[in-house]
């Protein structure tokens, strides 16, 4: 096995692949374990209490929110993004780890539903259910991903202090998502919360193998004297 591919299997795809296995381990404790016990027992009610305090304009607020972490938003948006980082940094190192954790959270949430089979909150649901479970939510997962390592990736680059502190306002984003997901029923309460474990971590993941300048990812010999030429 090439040393590169081996790198990328045992720093990126194990990690990712354990996680998976954490997520899948949550919904079947959700689903068929602790699904009686407190505070799972409280969930119908706070999907009945969105219901109840569903207003025209929240309707139209929602919808807009749950918008953004659709996934052809969440793909333009992260596209664009990487493509400015990599206009103006003239590197891929960043442009990389964004996209590698938008990407892997996907994957962990796809195959997390192919195993957890959760029904949707048994409310009036505002939108069409897709045919993925409810656990853990999608447009959650995605907005976190994306927007938390946004703004980790903002923190590290910009230089004035304000100017970190007001990256951070990117968070409010996926928080934003996960409310209009409860609010339009399409979510219980835990799916959610585990969306942003998935997230988070996947930006974990990424940030310390691929924004870490100390992981020395090896490079095929036939390359190295071609990098060491152009530079």
């Amino acid at each position: 096995m090439p040393p590169i591919v081996a790198q990328v299997a045992k720093r990126l795809l194990l990690p990712v692949t354990v996680l998976f296995g954490v997520m899948v381990g949550l919904g079947l404790l959700v689903t068929r374990v602790v699904n009686d016990a407190w505070p799972f027992t409280t969930e119908d009610d706070i999907n009945s209490g969105f219901e109840a305090h569903r207003t025209a304009p929240l309707n139209v607020l929602s919808e807009i929110a749950s918008l953004i972490g659709s996934t052809p938003v969440i793909i333009a948006v992260t596209g664009v993004a990487a493509a400015i980082l990599r206009w103006k940094l003239g590197r891929w190192r960043e442009p990389l780890y964004l996209c590698l954790a938008v990407s892997a959270q996907a994957l962990v949430f796809l195959f997390t539903t192919m195993v957890i089979n959760r029904d949707r909150p048994a409310v009036h649901r505002m939108d069409d259910s897709p045919p993925t479970s409810s656990f853990p939510s999608g447009h959650t997962s995605a907005a976190v991903a994306l927007y938390v390592g946004l703004a980790f990736l903002l923190f590290t680059l910009l230089h004035r202090t304000w100017a970190k502190r007001l990256a951070w306002l990117l968070v409010l984003v996926p928080i934003t998502v996960a409310t209009a997901r409860l609010y339009r029923g399409m979510h219980h309460p835990s799916d959610v919360t585990a969306s942003f474990l998935n997230g988070c971590t996947c930006v974990a993941i990424m940030a310390r193998e691929v924004l870490n300048r100390a992981v020395d990812w090896a490079v095929p010999a036939r390359f190295r004297g071609a990098r060491l030429k152009a530079s």
